[in-house]
């Protein structure tokens, strides 16, 4: 499901302050466990550390912290998803997980700014 493609890129901490990953980044999920829709790929933005974008009904949040650690969390409907991992440089990757219509689905995400 598009949902858990979301979840996978977003962040940790509470910077208010320009922060070394903000920007543009390209996310790709990929299901490894469950019956969930995968290898979407989805423009998201990260301001001051803090994670937005999806759109299509979609409900993001989360944040990067300046070391690169991400958490975020994505919903839509009754259909919701948190993932973690790591920004370095231009690049990062992690994993997600989520419940929704089609089950309970989880995975791993890449990321490259862009």
């Amino acid at each position: 499901m598009a949902l858990t493609a979301l979840s996978l890129s977003a962040a940790v901490g509470t910077a208010d302050a320009a922060n070394p990953f903000d920007g543009s980044w390209w996310v790709t999920i990929t299901t490894t466990r469950g019956s969930c829709s995968s290898g979407g790929m989805f423009r998201l933005e990260v301001r001051n550390g803090g994670v937005s974008g999806g759109g299509g009904g979609f409900a993001v949040g989360g944040r990067v912290a300046p070391s690169g650690a991400t958490s975020v969390s994505v919903s839509s409907g009754s259909s919701r998803a948190t993932g973690g991992g790591r920004l370095a440089g231009n690049s990062g990757r992690g994993s997600w997980r989520g419940t929704g219509s089609e089950g309970t689905c989880s995975g791993v995400w890449t990321a490259s700014r862009g």
